[in-house]
């Protein structure tokens, strides 16, 4: 008898549904995972509900475990904390991380899977993927000893960066954002904040987390003279107007793209996918991280709950979801 699991799919232009898809049976180098907790990245998945993937995009945007194509109907997501109940006794009855999308059961290779640390509670390991984004970004923008750096854009990749720029010594932090509430966020992450209007000149470095145009010009504008932006911004479908004019060339800035998909350059030689991931549980045992994690909804309600996500309706950094 085919055993069945349940799943949420994205169904753009409309809403998600969840449907039941089946489970296949462990193979020897398989392992069964129940899912405990999912987490929606906000701003990747609110782009993938209202079918905003670029077509160029459709192959690179692909989710490890997805199924089914842009826009749409699509399984995807990549934020799964569960536990092994079948597979290798090394693993069995162990806490995982998996980039799964929203499913209550799943069967991968037991390569695809990474033992959450002891230290790490579930609930908080859904972030792994985030903080991993904000590794590689400040490996791609290697920060130094006293530099002057601003994050622009308080969401939760913004929030995962600033968080690890505040174990840097005598850097001087700050989060810009255009909402006054993420300044009690910004203190629970040890970091300084500002509106935009208010934020401080002179920086060295300014990551830019906004994916708005607003945000990407002022970022250029707190730069010192040869300072960087790097961009974690991802802008889907929507063209972007860059200010080159004023200041750029005279100040001889600089603007470089980061990404997750590959180790940054500097790592590359040295760090595998797998390490870079075995990092960010690691460094989830600091408790400050509980601040991203902004709402929680059961399973069930997710068709409901992604739609005020994507309307903004249901103000969020990273929304968990619960399996029963």
């Amino acid at each position: 008898m085919t055993r069945a699991a349940r799943a949420f799919w994205f169904n753009p232009p409309g809403p998600g549904e969840v449907r039941p898809v089946p489970l296949p049976a462990r193979g020897p180098d398989e392992v069964e995972v129940r899912t405990l907790f999912s987490g929606v990245s906000r701003g990747t998945e609110t782009l993938v509900f209202r079918g905003g993937v670029p077509a160029s995009q459709h192959d690179l945007m692909r989710a490890p475990f997805q199924d089914g194509a842009f826009p749409g109907p699509v399984k995807y997501g990549y934020l799964n904390v569960g536990v092994v109940e079948d597979g290798p006794p090394e693993l069995a009855g162990r806490t995982v991380f998996t980039l799964y999308p929203h499913q209550t059961r799943f069967v991968v290779p037991a390569s695809a899977v990474t033992p959450v640390p002891d230290a790490v509670p579930a609930g908080r390991a859904i972030l792994a993927g985030t903080v991993e984004t904000a590794v590689n970004a400040l490996w791609d923008a290697a920060p130094l000893l006293g530099d002057r750096v601003a994050v622009v854009g308080g969401g939760m990749v913004g929030c995962a960066v600033a968080a690890l720029l505040a174990r840097f010594p005598a850097a001087r932090v700050q989060l810009v954002d255009v909402d006054p509430a993420r300044a009690e966020v910004a203190s629970a992450l040890g970091v300084e904040f500002a509106l935009p209007e208010d934020a401080s000149d002179g920086c060295d470095l300014v990551v830019h987390t906004s994916a708005t145009e607003a945000g990407l010009a002022r970022a250029l504008e707190l730069l010192a003279p040869e300072g960087e932006v790097v961009e974690l911004s991802w802008y889907g479908d929507r063209r972007v107007a860059v200010p080159l004019g004023e200041f750029f060339h005279s100040r001889r800035l600089a603007i470089r793209s980061s990404q997750v998909g590959m180790v940054a350059p500097a790592r590359r030689s040295r760090r595998a996918l797998r390490d870079r991931l075995a990092l960010a549980l690691e460094l989830l045992a600091d408790p400050a991280f509980d601040i991203l994690i902004t709402g929680e909804c059961a399973f069930e309600d997710l068709p409901s709950v992604m739609g005020g996500l994507a309307s903004g309706e249901i103000p969020a950094l990273c929304h968990r979801v619960v399996y029963r």
